[in-house]
């Protein structure tokens, strides 16, 4: 797969370019990157040009010298889109891929065609997931990303699929690996100090799809369906944790592409 860069004042993008018609940005979770998606692309690409993004400090894209929000991801997204003369796009999101979706829609809302939170949420930290931030800030900083990576990964699965998906497992984890530890730990400042954009999300017009895993640990059910609206579709993949792009890909294909293809008939009206 055919990789590219696009800058964004110092920052370098890594991002992948595929296939032909409505544009689909994917954007990983927190201490991944674009291969979560690999099992997705090749569905998605039929009828649709699909990018993903390696996030600023994650993958192969660089880490930034100073801090970063939220809101300093979704104008990477931006840049890129505009760089490429896409004028509107459906972004998906994963955990913090859903952050960052939601903080374009606010900023961009006239780049967006559709969103889709996947086990992520419009509501803002709880006090126990800030102290669990700062945990894992002071655990990186002392230790490195690596022992921080082993004690992460196992949680993002379902207890099932943590003993059967050994693959998907260590793919998981070799791909935080490669994280930095500056990457990550502005990551997690700020997923912190992220706002409430549960209004954000109540009050969007276009297509939007939550996903959430029956068995997800990291966010659960509740907090992933936060709000409901005539324009919003829900779906829950059972047997999945945190990650249902590698836990059960095949049923989360199948939601995208019902979804995805909501988005273009609406396009089209």
């Amino acid at each position: 797969m055919e990789r590219y860069t696009h800058n964004v004042g110092e920052n370098m993008i890594s991002y992948t370019d595929q296939g032909v018609g409505h544009c689909v940005v994917l954007i990983h979770g927190f201490c991944g990157d674009s291969h979560y998606w690999k099992y997705i692309v090749p569905h998605l690409v039929k009828k649709n040009r699909v990018l993903t993004v390696d996030l600023r400090g994650h993958g192969d894209s660089s880490t930034p010298k100073n801090d970063f929000e939220i809101t300093d991801f979704a104008d990477d997204i931006s840049s890129l889109l505009t760089s490429l003369r896409i004028e509107r796009a459906t972004l998906i999101g994963h955990s913090l891929g859903g952050y960052i979706s939601l903080a374009f829609a606010e900023k961009y809302p006239d780049k967006l065609c559709g969103l889709s939170l996947v086990h992520s949420t419009a509501l803002p930290d709880t006090t126990e997931a800030k102290e669990n931030r700062e945990n894992g800030i002071q655990k990186i900083t002392k230790n490195g990303i690596k022992p921080f990576i082993d004690e992460l990964v196992p949680n993002l699965f379902s207890m099932t699929n943590r003993e059967e998906l050994e693959y998907q497992v260590k793919l998981v984890k070799n791909i935080g690996y490669g994280t930095s530890e500056f990457g990550a730990i502005g990551a997690l400042n700020a997923m912190k100090n992220r706002p409430n954009r549960n209004e954000v999300l109540q009050d969007l017009i276009v297509p939007i799809l939550l996903v959430a895993g029956s068995d997800d640990e990291i966010i659960p059910q509740e907090r992933t369906f936060s709000v409901e609206n005539d324009n919003m579709h829900q779906a829950v993949i059972e047997n999945s944790g945190h990650m249902s792009m590698l836990e059960q890909p095949d049923k989360l294909v199948e939601v995208l592409q019902s979804f995805l293809e909501g988005v273009i008939d609406s396009k089209m009206e």
